[in-house]
């Protein structure tokens, strides 16, 4: 009994199936709001459109607000940006050997794209039309391609740096913090742009969210990145720079004759 209290096998299943659950529930909801919207559910409807209005008029008001979002959304949190980042990810874990958290990364960012675009072509819904436009986009509208990129992309780099943090016992409270406050902002941030900016209605932004989390929670259990990160940046690096600083005194000194 006493040797099973610590086995890191029971920690490791039970993330497991914490991720599972959380794939499960996030999946679920992100069906129902699909029905809800191929259905044409006159209550979500209907408060689509009066935050959707409400927003546009900020925009229209404070052009100042309307250009920074418009900077973030074009730049910082495009989806873009956040495959790219994702790319870079993948990259650098493969080329320290960290081969589980590359294929964590790069399957997880597939299925992501592959789940946003087939809901997408299935729905086929409808973006805001105004008058008055302060930005635009010509394809379907649910769910937000912006709101799944970086929903995945942060929630794979805010999983990633806190489990080589946590390994390495580099896990302060304030880099937690920071770590954490980077991903929400970023991920509560571009929803709220797409939807000031007329571009999405709200219940896009939600599906974004839903989905793009039942798919980062699914290939997190898939993968269990945490037991890939034994074969961290770090702990490689370390390892091989032990073993050059080692290897000199491993070799018997020559005797001059």
């Amino acid at each position: 009994m006493a040797g099973t209290e610590h086995d890191p096998r029971i920690g490791h299943e039970r993330m497991r199936r914490v991720c599972l659950v959380w794939a499960g529930a996030l999946a679920s909801a992100g069906c129902v709001l699909l029905v809800l919207v191929a259905t044409r559910w006159h209550p979500l409807l209907a408060t689509d459109r009066t935050v959707s209005r409400r927003l546009h008029g900020i925009a229209l008001d404070h052009p100042g607000i309307t250009h920074a979002n418009r900077i973030l959304t074009d730049w910082v949190w495009d989806p873009v940006t956040m495959r790219l980042a994702a790319l870079a990810a993948v990259v650098f874990l493969a080329a320290t050997e960290a081969r589980r958290l590359a294929a964590w990364c790069a399957v997880a960012t597939v299925a992501d794209v592959a789940v946003h675009h087939s809901i997408r072509a299935a729905v086929a819904r409808a973006r805001p039309h105004y008058a008055d436009t302060v930005d635009s986009a010509t394809n379907y509208a649910f769910p937000s391609g912006h709101v799944t990129a970086a929903t995945l992309t942060c929630g794979l780099l805010l999983t990633l740096l806190l489990t080589l943090l946590l390994l390495h016992d580099r896990a302060p409270l304030h880099w937690r913090t920071v770590t954490w406050g980077a991903a929400v902002i970023s991920v509560v941030g571009i929803g709220f742009t797409r939807v000031l900016l007329g571009v999405h209605w709200p219940s896009d932004v939600v599906g974004g969210w839903l989905f793009s989390g039942a798919v980062l929670a699914a290939c997190t259990a898939s993968f269990a990145p945490w037991q890939g990160a034994n074969r961290a940046p770090s702990a490689t690096c370390t390892s091989s720079g032990s073993a050059r600083h080692s290897s000199p005194a491993s070799t018997p000194p020559t005797s001059r004759t």
